[in-house]
């Protein structure tokens, strides 16, 4: 058996190493290590409750949307109000904005480029690659960074600018949209559906979001191989086993996203089990934080995030990366796009998650199935927005008392946790999409949803960075800022 440590990596948000144990050709264990400390939920102690709006998303440039309203749940949680339907609507419209830029940087900026390296040249599917995903001078990264820009000039204008546009509070958005705005933004939508449409899927995006089954997907690829970036991604699903790689721990859950007026929400909160192939209800009560083999005291054991603590211990025995180890009742679970279609019951994704589980292919499959299902939803908020009624509400914090802020990041489940004593921030916790996917062992020794995945990994001889360990890795897109916050 041998050790092989691997990292920084490329393409990813912060910073992540792996360590691996291999043995005959596979990854028998590996380790995964969040590797600095940020700090945030010590810099927010003891100050105003609504300097967490300023505070909160300047943990990410790349997600920073989705921690602004986390914050503003927690605090509107806090202070008992909820934004009238433009704000709703308003939110709505910067969070699925980011997540869909970050589901097409995903795509064409951090994960195709992994094929164009000469160890697939012999690959009847390699020239192509080359031509449309090679980073820099690729037709179809050109095309994305270009179609992205255009994108998130969306949120210039819902909310002002991004990243870490201030226009999210607790009773809505500041930012209202007048009439002229809303015809501005559904053009910017359409043109955005436009470039989907054409580039990735070749296809009408009703007809992608539509799919039921795998047998219905795989035949509209049988019917024009390589016309489509989607196509092109299936080509490579079957020629290098990507169905098989990257085996997660079989349990999903979503906090519920894109909140609606009436209270609905349109990919609602749960937990999926792959195992049973049934789904479960969402206890908050039954999260809890290990922080066993993190670099942090642990001397409480397990905590609730509510009561939660973020204390350095760098020279701990036993420790090997920043990040705590968040389990729900004690499991380890998975969370992103592919929760969030489980759990909402995507017929397609759970015919895809029953044969081959979580893997590099359905975790891949779930985000671009999310960008097909999403903009025309946008349309549809832009459409439902009534200038000239209110977009917020104003409201006051009290001096004492508690609240959650629960949101779907592009990478998963996010949620924030507040504690008031004397009108000052007395605890702020934050569990990150990353910080559950990467998690370290816990307590029994039990290893976090990559550690589990990387097992079994082919590691052909020589590889230094072995290119299935990459593809597994960028599956769950990680962010390592957000990861140790």
């Amino acid at each position: 058996m041998s050790r092989l440590l691997v990292g920084p990596f490329n393409r990813v948000e912060g910073d992540l190493e792996v360590q691996l144990e291999i043995e005959a050709g596979q990854v028998r264990s590996a380790q995964v290590n969040a590797t600095m400390f940020r700090g945030f939920e010590q810099i927010l102690a003891g100050h105003a409750p609504l300097d967490a709006l300023v505070y909160a998303p300047r943990i990410c440039g790349i997600c920073s949307v989705s921690q602004s309203i986390s914050a503003a749940r927690a605090l509107a949680a806090l202070a008992g109000v909820q934004p009238p339907d433009n704000g709703l609507l308003a939110i709505n419209l910067m969070a699925a904005t980011e997540n869909l830029a970050d589901h097409l940087s995903h795509f064409y900026l951090f994960f195709m480029p992994d094929f164009v390296r000469p160890i697939y040249a012999d690959r009847p599917w390699h020239a192509a690659a080359l031509a449309r995903f090679t980073p820099h001078t690729g037709s179809q990264q050109r095309l994305a960074i270009g179609a992205r820009k255009r994108w998130l000039d969306l949120i210039g204008t819902l909310g002002g600018k991004w990243p870490h546009t201030g226009s999210i509070q607790p009773g809505g958005s500041t930012r209202a949209i007048d009439s002229a705005e809303r015809l501005r933004l559904l053009t910017r939508v359409r043109e955005f559906r436009q470039f989907l449409e054409t580039e990735l899927f070749a296809a009408p995006l009703e007809l992608i979001s539509t799919l039921e089954s795998e047998r219905q997907l795989w035949d509209w690829y049988a019917q024009a191989p390589r016309q489509g970036d989607l196509r092109h991604f299936l080509e490579m699903v079957e020629d290098c086993a990507l169905a098989q790689m990257g085996q997660g721990p079989g349990l999903f859950m979503s906090y519920g996203a894109y909140p609606l007026p009436g209270g609905r929400l349109v990919f609602p909160r749960g937990v999926w089990n792959a195992g049973t192939g049934q789904p479960e209800a969402l206890d908050l009560d039954s999260i809890a934080e290990d922080a066993s083999h993190a670099w942090l005291d642990d001397q409480a054991g397990p905590l609730h995030p509510s009561q939660g603590e973020t204390l350095p211990e760098a020279d701990k025995a036993g420790g090997y990366t920043w990040n705590k180890a968040p389990r729900l009742d004690g499991r380890v679970l998975e969370t992103g796009a592919i929760a969030r279609q489980l759990v909402a019951g995507q017929p397609l994704i759970r015919d895809a998650v029953a044969r081959c589980g979580a893997s590099v292919y359905t975790r891949v499959l779930a985000r671009l199935l999310e960008l097909a299902q999403v903009v025309p939803l946008m349309e549809s908020w832009l459409l439902a927005l009534r200038p000239g009624e209110p977009y917020y509400l104003a409201a006051s914090l009290p001096d004492h008392g508690q609240g959650v802020g629960l949101n779907e990041a592009a990478r998963g489940a996010l949620g924030h946790w507040l504690r008031v004593e004397n009108g000052r921030i007395a605890g702020y916790q934050i569990i990150a999409p990353t910080t559950w996917n990467f998690s370290p062992r816990d307590a029994h020794g039990v290893p976090g949803a990559l550690e589990q995945a990387l097992q079994g990994a082919p590691v052909r001889p020589g590889e230094k960075t072995p290119v299935a360990v990459q593809h597994i890795v960028r599956s769950f897109d990680p962010c390592m800022v957000c990861t140790v916050h």
